[in-house]
């Protein structure tokens, strides 16, 4: 939802595009677990210890956070998404609509552990 200092009509013509880009702010990670170095993601040590940059975390310095969202509709001043990878109530620092020209170009690699970290994050929880 925007706040009262943006009009509503920020928002129009979103609903035309199938997804954004939703930058935003780790409002809840204390400054002083923040990493400006090296470390092993998710602290797993099978996994090898990288630097913060060559990491999604949050404990980022500048502790600003992206994830690409689906659109699902635009009512008044609410932006409907799916696939948020944020806290509810985080602070939202922009909405930018996704162009397939402005994506990756060529052949896109990534580190063996992310692949293994992120198998199934998108997963629906088990039931416990």
């Amino acid at each position: 939802e925007l706040i009262p200092e943006i009009a509503p009509e920020a928002l129009k013509g979103l609903e035309e595009f199938s997804h954004a880009e939703i930058l935003f702010y780790f409002d809840r990670v204390d400054p002083g677990t923040v990493e400006r170095s090296a470390r092993h993601p998710r602290g797993n040590p099978d996994w090898p210890r990288v630097g913060v940059f060559a990491q999604r975390t949050k404990y980022r310095p500048n502790r600003l956070g992206s994830t690409i969202v689906t659109i699902l509709g635009r009512e008044e001043r609410t932006l409907r998404v799916g696939g948020l990878d944020a806290i509810d109530g985080t602070p939202v620092l922009d909405i930018k609509p996704w162009f397939v020209e402005m994506g990756p170009r060529g052949e896109i690699k990534q580190a063996p552990w992310s692949v293994e970290m992120l198998r199934n994050y998108y997963a629906p929880a088990r039931p416990t």
